[in-house]
């Protein structure tokens, strides 16, 4: 196929064109040239994609598919579909169950509503967990129900991941010691490769599909202990993980997800069960998803660290930098450990 990528130089956008690549398809990205390298073998083109002009001239040439790991907002997006829906085969779109009006409150699948952002929303909208759905809706708006594929991603993992959620962990735990492990050991978990996902995208392309899918691991798949557990392993620190419950840690006022990165209270404050870890994505299973065991995706993770070597700047998400204050985890650990 030829193949279109808005992106394709960093995490998720790299591992599909690394993996199309392999499979002999010609792979152009598209992107602005500022967040990676391109992988060799690409035929890279820089323009941004907010840019009409950019956009026309991706509209001079045919494509069987455009896969979009970079759209974030709906007016971007529909801007891009626009200029290709007569000159591409399909689209694939890479949404999120953020897109989820219930999600992280309760378990999702396809048929749970949408938020609700339109597709002709304003551009530069702020931040909201809504905007993916927006982004649907542009892509469904001008590809058709027929061409469009929507893959709603959960949380990411693997080498070249930009967040530095996984990272931050292996890099804690390397500097051994007592570290502080989040919760309950055996609380499941939900982490899908960016690779395995590349995989199931690319499959279902090549397949002619088209809908939406769930895409992230089965729920069961993994819990909190095997993912730390993997990062002593493939560390060899020999750290020791001291498990704290999430309530001191809420009352402590530690942050969800920045702080102590992956994690989340299993519970919501009135006490029922959080929906983050238990999105269905069985019906992603039936059409060919599989997921390596987390501890080959920590191993090769910190193959990717070693040979990274040092970051020059802190990880962050969001703008905020992610990871625990060394004093703090020490009192924490001092109080609850």
């Amino acid at each position: 196929m030829r193949i279109l990528m808005l992106g394709g130089s960093v995490f998720l956008g790299r591992a599909f064109a690394q993996e199309a690549l392999a499979r002999g398809h010609q792979v152009t990205t598209f992107n602005r040239g500022r967040s990676g390298t391109d992988l060799p073998g690409v035929r890279a083109l820089r323009g941004d994609r907010t840019d009409p002009e950019a956009l026309a001239r991706l509209a001079e040439e045919p494509w069987d598919l455009v896969i979009d790991t970079s759209g974030q907002q709906p007016h971007d997006v529909r801007q891009a579909a626009t200029a290709l829906r007569e000159r591409a085969g399909r689209y694939l779109f890479v949404s999120s169950v953020h897109a989820f009006a219930e999600w992280p409150d309760e378990p999702v699948s396809e048929e749970s509503p949408l938020h609700e952002c339109a597709a002709d929303s304003p551009p530069g909208q702020p931040f909201s967990t809504g905007l993916k759905a927006g982004c649907e809706r542009a892509v469904l708006e001008q590809f058709g129900a027929e061409r469009s594929l929507l893959l709603n991603c959960g949380l990411l993992v693997g080498p070249y991941e930009n967040v530095g959620r996984l990272p931050w962990w292996l890099e804690r735990i390397a500097r051994g010691g007592r570290v502080l492990a989040p919760g309950r050991p055996d609380l499941p978990i939900q982490l899908i490769d960016a690779r395995d996902f590349a995989v199931f995208g690319l499959d279902l392309a090549e397949r002619g599909a088209h809908g939406s899918f769930v895409t992230t691991a089965l729920p069961g798949s993994s819990s909190y202990g095997q993912l730390l557990e993997a990062c002593v392993a493939a560390t060899g620190s020999g750290a020791e993980l001291v498990w704290v419950p999430d309530a001191p840690l809420t009352a402590a006022g530690i942050e969800m997800w920045t702080e102590l990165p992956l994690w989340a209270p299993e519970f919501e404050e009135d006490g029922r069960p959080s929906g983050i870890w238990r999105a269905d994505s069985r019906k992603a299973e039936a059409a060919g998803l599989r997921c390596r065991p987390i501890e080959r995706t920590v191993a090769d993770t910190w193959a990717w660290i070693l040979e990274r070597g040092p970051r020059e700047r802190p990880y962050t998400q969001g703008g905020e930098p992610l990871g625990i204050d060394p004093e703090k985890e020490r009192r924490l650990l001092a109080e609850h450990g």
